[in-house]
């Protein structure tokens, strides 16, 4: 397996390097905040919040290829494997803290089995629809989490819907002071990113808070806080973990790998477009896979593709990973001199933070898109939105995934069926088929708008048999348009066989046009092309008219000459 590294830091001339520099300056300020509150949603310490922003972003600036994508951690796959966690151990406990270790571990071998493997392609399965559903489901999820802190009573349950109920009829003891304080917080953040989006609201709110904490001693009024932060580099080590312990983080860890390589892959390549780069997806794996390693051996938890964060270096005018590079140089001093005040942050202010990310992640302009152009599509999307907070995130994830497939195989199964008809504008265009309809008297262009497989052959052969019985004249030339068939297994092969024996019987000829050279090799495969006749085959639809006696040249038009 051959691969480079530095794609997405090399070339950088000085001019750039100083602009990438500023954004990773800027990129620093807003993000800090955000990595200490996915703590709360990955139920680890503050402090693994800021390793996810150290090893891992330089594990990906040196192995992957994308220039802008923000490697870091994200809200979707931490809320992916504390749900399943907490299930196995105590949070933020030390058994917790290796199970998420070794959570990570394991999405990082994935991932080099993706490289190695060239598994990209499984980021396809998950279609925008269900992301766009599994994302706003996330958010409502986290957002119900970080309830309890925000308003100050007690939530044992990490299932959302007991949450909501606990939160509920803890209303009459809500700590005022701690809802006072998250009001606050929401409230600028949202305003901030409304009105001021490149200013680090985030930071200032942090910094205030620390700082009034400290000088009006909230403690000392019951407002719980996150209490003392080991500061320093993390050290390397092994995660202490059973076989069997790690045998049942498999299907964690499979769900964590395809959240990423999804919105990884998506988010790298809406940035390459946009800037005209190219993107090695291959490349990107790896570098994915580098920067999980490094999170697994210094005591984080699983990193992603981010696409709020690397909309936010976009923003700050990243133009290479050297402002990632920047990023986790802040980090280091940060770590090294900078984590004392952390004990002073307030615990409902952490929750706010979270709770306007999560906000952020309730996609209401994507669930207005899909609406608008596909209300089937929109019914995926809000299915699987309420199977995250019902039946759990790793579920959720499933069943999105489920979803995306069963819609495919069911438009493959029930494609557009159209036929070459009289049109107002012209002798003939492509149309909805229909019982009743012809292409001229006795000719009927037959288009089936998927590949032929087990599934959907008896509905080709149906559906050919219609349009033949129910014609306005009797039919004597049938020509199948093979445009949009590019495969055909055995069942199907099997039933167009028989469907050519039966017309031969009824003595209709038969011809097939735009029949690609890899559809041919099947079908002479399959037996079709000698059921057939290699001489009514063509790659071009006028040919296969003219081989049925169809005069082109007062009858035909420019749409089918293909």
């Amino acid at each position: 397996m051959s691969f480079r590294i530095l794609q997405g830091l090399l070339p950088l001339k000085p001019r750039e390097a100083l602009k990438d520099a500023a954004a990773g300056l800027t990129l620093a300020s807003m993000n800090v905040p955000q990595v200490l509150g996915y703590t709360r949603i990955a139920g680890t310490p503050v402090v693994t919040g800021l390793y996810t922003v150290l090893l891992p972003l330089v594990g990906f600036a040196l192995f992957g290829s994308s220039r802008h994508l923000v490697v870091a951690a994200d809200s979707a796959t931490a809320a992916i494997f504390s749900s399943s966690l907490s299930h196995m151990a105590a949070v933020g406990s030390e058994k917790y803290m290796a199970l998420v270790a070794m959570l990570t571990l394991l999405t990082a071998f994935f991932l080099l089995l993706a490289r190695v493997f060239k598994l990209g392609f499984l980021a396809d399965f998950l279609s925008r629809t269900a992301l766009v559903g599994f994302l706003t489901g996330v958010g409502v999820q986290v957002g119900v989490a970080m309830a309890p802190d925000m308003f100050g009573v007690e939530a044992d349950s990490r299932r959302t819907l007991i949450q909501a109920w606990d939160v509920l009829i803890g209303l009459p003891h809500l700590h005022r002071l701690d809802l006072a304080l998250s009001a606050i917080v929401v409230a600028a953040i949202l305003l901030g990113r409304r009105f001021t989006p490149h200013f680090p609201m985030s930071l200032v709110v942090v910094v205030g808070m620390i700082a009034a904490s400290a000088g009006l001693d909230f403690a000392g009024h019951g407002i719980a806080t996150i209490g003392q932060v080991p500061g320093g580099l993390p050290s390397l080590r092994w995660p202490d973990v059973s076989w069997e312990e790690t045998l049942a983080l498999l299907p964690v860890a499979g769900s964590c790998f395809v959240m990423i390589i999804a919105q990884s892959a998506a988010t790298s390549r809406v940035y390459a477009l946009r800037h005209r780069e190219r993107v090695d997806e291959n490349a990107d794996i790896l570098g994915l896979a580098a920067a999980n390693a490094g999170a697994a051996l210094t005591g984080a938890f699983v990193v992603n593709g981010s696409p709020t964060q690397t909309a936010m270096a976009g923003n700050a005018g990243a133009r290479s990973q050297f402002a990632q590079l920047v990023f986790a140089g802040v980090v280091v001093i940060v770590l090294v001199a900078l984590t004392g005040p952390l004990r002073y942050l307030p615990h409902c202010v952490l929750a706010s933070i979270v709770f306007t990310i999560a906000v952020g992640m309730i996609d209401v302009k994507g669930l207005k898109a899909i609406r608008r152009e596909s209300a089937g599509e929109l019914s995926l999307a809000l299915v699987t939105a309420a199977a995250v907070p019902c039946i759990g995130v790793e579920q959720g994830i499933l069943l999105a995934i489920g979803l995306s497939l069963v819609r495919h195989v069911r438009h493959s199964y029930r494609p557009h069926i159209m036929i070459l008809a009289p049109s107002a504008l012209g002798p003939w265009e492509p149309r909805e088929a229909a019982p009743g309809m012809e292409t001229a008297p006795g000719l009927i262009v037959y288009r089936f708008g998927a590949d032929l497989f087990y599934a959907n052959a008896d509905r080709f052969v149906d559906a050919a048999r219609e349009l033949i019985d129910h014609a306005p004249s009797s039919t004597r030339r049938f020509v199948i348009d093979a445009g949009a068939i590019t495969d055909i297994d055995f069942s199907a092969a099997g039933a167009l066989r028989d469907l050519l024996a039966e017309l031969k019987e009824r003595r209709i000829e038969v011809a097939m046009g735009r029949v690609s050279e890899a559809l041919r090799a099947d079908l002479e495969r399959h037996g079709v092309v000698e059921a057939l006749g290699a001489e009514k085959i063509f790659p071009r639809l006028h040919n296969a008219l003219e081989a049925v006696g169809i005069d082109l040249s007062a009858a035909a038009s420019e749409p089918i000459r293909q």
